[in-house]
C-alpha cells in the first residue's frame, strides 16, 4: 500500500535542513570575518623611512592596443623618485599606434626598453607569453608589474614597494583600486575589488598567501626562473599574476604593501558585459589553484552565498522574522565593524553604508559567475 504524501512533514523537514545550513553558513562567515579578515583590520601600513639601500628595479608593462593609456600613464612611471630603475614595455601585437607612442617615449626616456611581439597566424598566445618576454628583457633582479591603464598614486610607488625585498621576501603584494565614478556598476566593481584585496591580504597576513593582482605586484627574477615561470599553467590564458603567486608563495617569502602612496589606480569597466567577461576569465584561473586554496575559497565564498540563499528560503518558509533578522543584523554588524577601518586604508570608505545591498548582490553575482565559468571554455586576455 503506498505511503500517503504528507506536505506538512516535507515542509517541516525542509525547514530543519535549511535552518541547519543557515546556522552553518553563519558561523563559517563569522570565522572568516573575525579571525581572518580582522588581521588586515589591525594591520598598520608602515610609514616610509629613508632607505639607504636602493635595489635595482625593472618595471614591466604589457600593452596591447594601449596607445592612449600609454600616452597618459607612462610618463608617471618615469617621474618616480627612485634612482635605479628601468621600464620594459612589451608591445603585444598591437594594431593601433602603440609602436609610434613607444618610439616617441624611447627618444625621451633612456630608461625605456621596448619589446615587440608581432601577430602570428597560427600561434595565438595569452598575456603570460608577453610577461615572460618582458622578464627575459629585464636587466634588474627585482621586478615590479603594472598595466598600461594604471596610474601610480604618488612618485614613491617604486620606493615603497622595493623596500620589502629583504629578509627572504621574494613576492610583494600591492593594492590596485578602481577609480571612483558614478553609477551602480562602478560601486559593484569597487566592492568586488575590495573583497578580493581584503581576502588575499588577510590570508597573506595569516601565513597563507594564495594570489595577487598583476596591476600592482612585485617579485624577483630569480624566483620566476627557479619556479620555471608559467610553464605549469601556460595553457591557461589568464593567471599570470594569481597563479604565479599561488604556486610560488610560501608563508615566509611574501610581504604586503598598502600604504596610500603605493596604490595603483585603474580605469574600471563602464559596460557590464565587459566586466562580466573579465571576471569569467579571472575565475577560470582559479581552477588551477592549489587544492587547499580551492577548499578555503569554497568555504569562504560558498558560505556567503549559502547564507543568503538559506535566509531567503527561510523567509519563503515563513520562519520567525525576528530570528532571521537577528542572523542578518549580527553578521552585518560584524562586517561593518571589521570592514570600516580596512575600507579607510584602501580608499573605499564611501562604500561602508552601501554594504547591505552590495554584499547581497555581490554574492549572487559570484554564484552566477561560478556557474558560467564552468561552461565557458574560450577566453582571451585582450
Amino acid at each position: 500500500m503506498p505511503i500517503p504524501f504528507n506536505e506538512k512533514v516535507l515542509a517541516d523537514n525542509l525547514y530543519i535542513v535549511v535552518f541547519i545550513l543557515l546556522q552553518l553558513a553563519f558561523w563559517i562567515q563569522l570565522y572568516y570575518i573575525t579571525v581572518i579578515n580582522s588581521r588586515l583590520s589591525k594591520f598598520k601600513p608602515v610609514e616610509v623611512d629613508e632607505v639607504k639601500i636602493k635595489l635595482p628595479v625593472t618595471v614591466i608593462i604589457c600593452a596591447r592596443n594601449e596607445e592612449k593609456n600609454l600616452e597618459k600613464n607612462l610618463p608617471l612611471i618615469f617621474e618616480q623618485e627612485y634612482p635605479d630603475f628601468e621600464v620594459v614595455v612589451v608591445n603585444d601585437c598591437s594594431g593601433d599606434e602603440t609602436h609610434m607612442v613607444l618610439r616617441g617615449f624611447a627618444s625621451l626616456y633612456p630608461r625605456l626598453k621596448v619589446v615587440t611581439i608581432t601577430e602570428h597566424e597560427r600561434f595565438k598566445h595569452g598575456k603570460k607569453f608577453a610577461v615572460t618576454l618582458g622578464i627575459k628583457a629585464a636587466t634588474k633582479e627585482y621586478l615590479l608589474f603594472t598595466d598600461a591603464d594604471c596610474e601610480p598614486a604618488s612618485k614613491y610607488w617604486i620606493e615603497n614597494m622595493q623596500r620589502h625585498f629583504r629578509e627572504g621576501k621574494e613576492i610583494i603584494l600591492g593594492y590596485s583600486p578602481y577609480k571612483i565614478q558614478k553609477g551602480f556598476l562602478n560601486r559593484l566593481i569597487r566592492y568586488e575589488t575590495f573583497i578580493t584585496a581584503l581576502n588575499y591580504f588577510s590570508h597573506a597576513l595569516c601565513g597563507n598567501p594564495y594570489m595577487g593582482v598583476g596591476r600592482n605586484m612585485a617579485y624577483t627574477k630569480s624566483l620566476f626562473f627557479r619556479g620555471k615561470g608559467f610553464a605549469s599553467h601556460m595553457h591557461i590564458l589568464s593567471g599570470d599574476d594569481d597563479l604565479f603567486v599561488n604556486q610560488n608563495a610560501t608563508p615566509d617569502n611574501v610581504a604586503i604593501e598598502i600604504h596610500p602612496d603605493t596604490h595603483i589606480w585603474s580605469e574600471p569597466k563602464s559596460i557590464f558585459s565587459s566586466y562580466f567577461t573579465q571576471k569569467v576569465r579571472h575565475m577560470g584561473a582559479g581552477k588551477a589553484y592549489r587544492s587547499e586554496h580551492k577548499r578555503m575559497l569554497f568555504f569562504q565564498t560558498g558560505s556567503g552565498i549559502l547564507f543568503y540563499v538559506c535566509l531567503i528560503t527561510m523567509i519563503v518558509l515563513k520562519a520567525q522574522w525576528w530570528m532571521l533578522l537577528s542572523f542578518y543584523l549580527l553578521r552585518l554588524t560584524v562586517q561593518l565593524i571589521v570592514f570600516y577601518p580596512i575600507l579607510k586604508k584602501l580608499n573605499y570608505k564611501d562604500l561602508i553604508w552601501r554594504i547591505p545591498l552590495l554584499d547581497l548582490i555581490f554574492n549572487f553575482y559570484i554564484l552566477v559567475l561560478s556557474i558560467v565559468s564552468l561552461f565557458k571554455k574560450k577566453v582571451k586576455w585582450k
